[in-house]
């Protein structure tokens, strides 16, 4: 894939920062997109790479950052939405703001990159298009309401999407990792759910390992990390059970 243009959102930390590392390194063109300049900066300087600060929420600026990527870069191979924020809480305790702060960057800033970037690949009929959701996605969990929301969201976009748009040449997959070892955790430090100790977080290069597997195979959900497939079909198969593990785990 060398000469191959990726476009990463999220670039300025954790897996999204690690995925750009991994793409320059393997000889791809990147445009790294975050709110974080100081972020953005760690990725260092090459003419292979395009540091862009825009804030997702803005449809306007998404736009302008894809335009300006492939006039500067070339045409979009690669899409992967990566960004997003995890402050946790009770629901009743967080406030509207932050839940819809919550909302407005995981699901709608993924929505304004998709619609202002998938069109070009759909219409030239190749590429790869990547969401993150989550296992949180899948499984609600005590304290993190609105982050399953916004997940809920995500995987639920991107699986219609995914059937709407197959053998127009563009793979698409749907990322739903269990808890990962990224500065992500850091915001759920003032309301720790005590699952988080129970199951251990995955390294973010298992997650990036499992991605490139599936990109290379078929179907839509990218599972990565030794009991994540089980997860997401006891929570489809039995509902009740894995809240009475939830509540077990958390004492409520």
């Amino acid at each position: 894939m060398t000469g191959q243009v990726l476009f990463i959102t999220g670039a300025g930390s954790g897996i999204g920062q690690l995925s750009a590392k991994r793409a320059l390194a393997e000889g791809w063109k990147v445009a790294a997109i975050d709110v974080n300049q100081k972020g953005l900066d760690q990725l260092g300087n090459s003419p292979a790479l395009l540091k862009l600060v825009c804030d997702i929420t803005d449809a306007r600026a998404v736009e302008e950052a894809v335009a300006r990527c492939e006039t500067e870069l070339g045409p979009i191979f690669k899409l992967v939405n990566a960004a997003a924020i995890m402050p946790l809480a009770e629901i009743m305790d967080q406030g509207r703001d932050t839940i819809h702060k919550i909302m407005a960057i995981n699901y709608g800033g993924m929505v304004n990159v998709s619609q202002a970037a998938l069109p070009r690949l759909l219409a030239r009929k190749q590429g790869q298009f990547v969401n993150y959701a989550s296992m949180a996605g899948h499984w609600p969990i005590l304290y993190m309401g609105a982050y399953n929301a916004s997940k809920h969201a995500v995987a639920a976009y991107t699986e219609v999407l995914y059937h709407e748009t197959r053998n127009s040449g563009v793979r698409i997959v749907c990322v739903c990792p269990p808890i990962v070892a990224t500065p992500l955790l850091e915001q759920a430090r003032d309301c720790w759910p005590k699952i988080f100790d129970v199951f251990p977080p995955i390294t973010p290069e298992d997650v990036l390992d499992a991605i490139e597997r599936k990109l290379k195979g078929k179907g839509l959900w990218v599972f990565p990390g030794p009991m994540t497939a089980t997860s997401w079909r006891l929570r489809r198969w039995i509902p009740g059970l894995v809240w009475k593990i939830v509540h077990r785990i958390e004492k409520r």
